[in-house]
């Protein structure tokens, strides 16, 4: 990789090294939780209630056309310029979607929700940097810190609300249209630390040339059944955390309970990067796997559960099985750079279908239906857990 220094593989982290990459990653999360998370509320005033759901559709849509052609550009011209122009790529859209939805103008809105799906395709990749930071047997450890610091990002954000609404109205609009605003702020300050970041990639023994082909990479035992992990774990995730609060609302549940449902999934997702990591690095791959499956499985089997309790442990267990799998999926494409692109692009498509697919489940056959697919979708990466390398 052309801005990759080289190490030993006994090299330690180096904090001050990857701070400006955690920190940066930290603000991009941070701008999703002001932003694209709200892009519903928005579209469901610019428009009709029965566009709440194209805002996600588009994102996902967009992450899935550029997460390949990111992880080809992060090859050929490095982490540091991917992640720069991803950062810049957000805070644009961003800006774009504020002026659209201040205006009152869909199309323009539309137009930024797409440019921030697109740039979350490569952002997103900011763990293969920070996993490239450390030695093999410690990535799994960089990979749920770089977690952790996103859980902070966005609680730090929720906790800015009341600002938030107070530059709505300063500006003469709602606090959901400013925080497009201030997403955009977030992304912009990300893109400027990626200036002061110096990436640093360990040599490890054995490890294939990062400059494979598509092709090459998904001929090697084991990626393929790698890239269906993390697919699975994203597409299934998605899919229960967006229809999840649908069911709320048709079980009564206010807007208030619904935003704690999420913020324990958040938790779930993020909160336990410090431990998960670790006993990925400790125990192997296949735990994360088979733990990741049995989580997911949990989520799906207890969310139909009568009583809003039910719901909430279902989506902390989501969000934990999500984890799980995704961070040693993550850890084992590490080795293989060729396909971490594609494999992101995967998961955008198995988001969108997951969402798509399931919300024509629950109007035709109800949300049991639903639930009891994703249970059957969990299994998946019991099959990357029987095809995993060692480690």
């Amino acid at each position: 990789m052309s801005d990759a220094a080289s190490t030993s593989g006994t090299a330690r982290l180096d904090v001050g090294r990857v701070a400006p990459l955690y920190a940066a990653q930290a603000l991009a999360t941070g701008a999703t939780t002001v932003s694209t998370v709200l892009a519903s509320l928005i579209i469901s005033g610019l428009a009709s209630e029965t566009l709440a759901g194209l805002p996600s559709t588009l994102i996902q849509a967009s992450g899935a056309v550029t997460a390949g052609a990111f992880g080809a550009l992060m090859l050929r011209s490095g982490r540091r310029f991917g992640l720069a122009v991803a950062f810049t790529l957000g805070a644009v859209g961003a800006v774009v979607g504020f002026l659209g939805a201040r205006a009152g103008v869909t199309p323009v809105f539309l137009l930024g929700a797409m440019m921030m799906g697109g740039a979350q395709g490569g952002y997103q990749q900011a763990r293969y940097a920070a996993a490239e930071s450390v030695p093999e047997a410690r990535r799994g450890t960089a990979l749920g810190a770089l977690m952790l610091m996103s859980v902070l990002g966005s609680f730090v954000m929720t906790g800015f609300s009341h600002p938030i609404e107070a530059l709505g109205r300063a500006l003469g609009s709602t606090a959901e249209v400013a925080g497009w605003l201030v997403g955009g702020g977030l992304l912009a300050v990300a893109a400027v630390l990626m200036l002061v970041w110096k990436p640093l990639r360990p040599v490890v023994a054995g490890t294939p040339p990062a400059r494979l082909t598509l092709a090459q990479a998904f001929r090697i035992p084991g990626v393929r059944s790698t890239a269906l992990a993390v697919a699975t774990a994203q597409g299934l995730m998605v899919t229960l955390m967006s229809l999840t609060p649908l069911r709320a609302h048709h079980m009564g549940v206010d807007h208030a309970g619904v935003a704690a449902l999420i913020s324990g999934h958040i938790l779930g997702m993020f909160g336990f990067g410090w431990l998960t990591g670790p006993l990925i690095d400790r125990l192997g791959l296949r735990f994360g796997y088979v733990g990741g499956a049995a989580l997911l499985l949990s989520a799906a089997l207890t969310a139909p559960l009568p009583g809003t309790a039910w719901l909430g442990i279902s989506m902390f267990l989501l969000g934990l099985g999500w984890n799980l799998a995704f961070v040693a999926g993550s850890k084992a494409l590490t080795r293989f750079p060729a396909a971490q692109g594609v494999t992101d692009s995967l998961g955008f498509v198995a988001s969108g279908l997951g969402t798509l697919i399931g919300g024509v489940v629950i109007a035709r056959v109800g949300f049991p239906a639903l639930a009891a697919a994703c249970a059957v979708w969990a299994a998946v990466p019991l099959f990357s857990a029987w095809r995993v390398r060692a480690g």
